[in-house]
């Protein structure tokens, strides 16, 4: 559970523009999968899980991403994920998108704690908090 956590993505050619680069709406896609993989790696449950078996959501607030080099389908996309800052009721995710060691994009994702069915705000269940502040603490 220690390391820095990758999620590799095979682009594939419907993925892309007539230029063969990656349409620009697949990149948040390809981000979010790979936190999504993240919380299935590190806490044992996906968004799925965590909402219908855990009782909890972590919808998005706020998304930033920026681009560096296209993305096209010659390499695997590996997508690198690490908690960066975790709040009362959120979360902040880096992520960084690399093809062949060149990094192609980075962002940030927020989300926030909810109620599962529903979008009041609520602290994330101890265990998660202790999960996500043990990744940060290791992440710099």
């Amino acid at each position: 559970m220690s390391g820095v956590f990758q999620h590799s993505i095979r682009v594939g050619w419907g993925n892309c523009d007539p230029a063969g680069i990656a349409y620009t709406g697949w990149l948040p896609m390809f981000a979010l999968q790979s936190i999504d993989a993240w919380w299935a790696d590190r806490l044992g449950a996906g968004w799925y899980e965590m909402e219908f078996d855990h009782g909890f959501g972590t919808p998005f607030v706020s998304m930033r991403l920026d681009f560096s080099s296209p993305v096209t389908p010659r390499h695997p996309l590996v997508c690198e994920v690490a908690p960066v800052r975790l709040g009362r009721t959120s979360i902040t995710f880096r992520v960084v998108g690399r093809q062949d060691g060149v990094d192609r994009f980075s962002g940030s994702f927020t989300s926030v704690f909810v109620t599962h069915g529903g979008l009041e705000k609520r602290e994330p269940p101890g265990h998660v908090r202790d999960l996500v502040e043990r990744e940060i603490a290791g992440n710099p």
